[in-house]
């Protein structure tokens, strides 16, 4: 087991990984920018470095800084969380090269599943279903208006080394592909270093599921379930509950196990989420990412399974000791990620919380590094927290969730948790009839007043 981590990010992934750490009783090392000076995962870290001035990219993407911090503090592994570099293969090979492990998967995974070309061929190789579309990167716009032609309109074209729906765009006839494929490359480009596109068959109203896998690198691998993260705005996902209201135990197990097995077959080393779209009973990969998920709670409460512990065992190459038929599922969760946002605009929201009071009681779950008076800098994103609820049943969760948010206070910055108040009420939400345009058609509709 590894004797320090360094924790290399910040707000409430930090302080999970923390814990975590804690409980296995490593020391950990924050790092931090001088806007998180305060930050909780700071105060409660076992020592602490400033990495740089606010910007990410001098701070928290500043891998220089990070290799310092690992030298000063004699830290033999790094834990990256998620976002910043966390699916940063150079990073990964980087530590290697000064003899700190990293907690993730080899890099060799990490950058064959960050090009979503190739994690898409990959995909495709191991047996898992695979959305239609091309077979690599697009050229020209006369390649792209061919390709269009035999996939059948709408299409939608992403960018190969795209995520969070930068280079994304839904085309509906041959019409609007070339001002929709300049737009995608220039997106791209900015977003990513990198302008390679591909085209995928638009479907109209799918569900988004997502597989949780784990695997010690070693041929062992097992799926822990789906969790439903349909709910999103702009491709960003706002509400993510587990198992999913769409699925039944046949196609859970039939994907689960096609995703499992494929892990065992590359011998996948870590925690990972391999992500579909499912549409008229029939599952479509879309990508893979290869780290924690913020919405891994989910799974965690309904399998009684540490996944960020089981991350950090697993890169200290132990054993996968989980078989699948010891995976027990039990009951429902759901997660609502309470950003520092308008919940109609979503305009951030930054400042200095002057009230705060978290709900509790059975079943509930914040994940959140924020307190009384803690100030929320302008330079990141705007999550303050994660509220998890859980049930014995889905409508237990649901009333749960109801008096959970009716609890939470948080006063001198706005949130949305306006948003999630009014979705625990909506009949859809509560009969599990949404898909991944649902919410954007509901916020269209001026469902929620200012």
């Amino acid at each position: 087991m590894f004797d320090k981590i360094l924790i290399a990010n910040r707000g409430e992934i930090a302080l999970r990984v923390l814990r975590a750490c804690k409980e296995l009783g490593i020391a950990t090392v924050a790092v931090h920018s001088t806007a998180d000076e305060d930050a909780m995962h700071v105060r409660l870290a076992d020592e602490s470095v400033c990495i740089g001035p606010p910007p990410a990219k001098d701070s928290y993407l500043n891998i220089p800084a990070l290799l310092a911090a690992c030298e000063i503090t004699g830290a033999d592994a790094v834990h990256p969380g998620y976002g910043f570099l966390s699916e940063n293969a150079r990073f990964a090979e980087i530590l290697a090269e000064h003899n700190v492990h990293f907690i993730g998967p080899r890099p060799e995974h990490i950058r064959l599943m960050g090009d979503k070309i190739a994690a898409k061929r990959a995909a495709a190789r191991l047996g898992i279903p695979t959305v239609p579309g091309s077979a690599g990167g697009i050229g020209s716009d006369e390649e792209a208006r061919r390709l269009a032609g035999d996939i059948g309109f709408p299409v939608m074209v992403k960018a190969a080394a795209g995520g969070g729906g930068r280079g994304m765009k839904v085309i509906r006839t041959a019409a609007d592909l070339p001002s929709a494929l300049a737009a995608a490359r220039a997106e791209a480009k900015a977003g990513f270093g990198d302008d390679t596109l591909y085209l995928e068959k638009y479907l109209e109203r799918p569900r988004h599921i997502e597989i949780q896998v784990l695997g010690d690198g070693k041929g062992r691998a097992i799926h822990l379930g789906e969790r439903d993260c349909s709910l999103q705005r702009r491709h960003q996902k706002v509400w993510e509950e587990g198992p999913s209201p769409a699925l039944n135990a046949p196609a859970r197990d039939a994907i689960g196990d096609t995703v499992a097995r494929a892990m065992r077959e590359i011998k996948y080393l870590g925690v990972g989420t391999v992500e579909f779209l499912y549409d008229d009973g029939a599952f479509h990969f879309i990508e893979m990412n290869t780290r924690i998920q913020v919405e891994h709670p989910v799974t965690e409460m309904i399998t009684d399974i540490d996944l960020v512990l089981e991350q950090i065992r697993l890169a200290a190459d132990n054993d996968l000791q989980l078989a699948q038929d010891g995976v027990k599922f039990h009951g429902h969760a759901i997660e609502c990620r309470i950003n520092a946002e308008n919940a109609v605009s979503f305009r951030p929201s930054p400042g200095k919380i002057i009230h705060y009071h978290p709900p509790g009681g059975l079943g509930v779950r914040v994940d959140s590094a924020v307190y009384h008076g803690y100030a929320i800098p302008p330079f990141y994103d705007s999550l303050v927290g994660k509220l998890i609820v859980h049930g014995k049943t889905r409508g237990e969760c649901l009333m749960r969730l109801r008096r959970a948010l009716d609890e939470f206070v948080i006063d001198g910055v706005e949130t949305n948790l306006p948003l999630f108040r009014a979705l625990a009420q909506e009949k859809d939400i509560i009969d599990g009839d949404y898909h991944i345009h649902w919410l954007e058609e509901f916020l269209g509709r001026g469902a929620l007043q200012p």
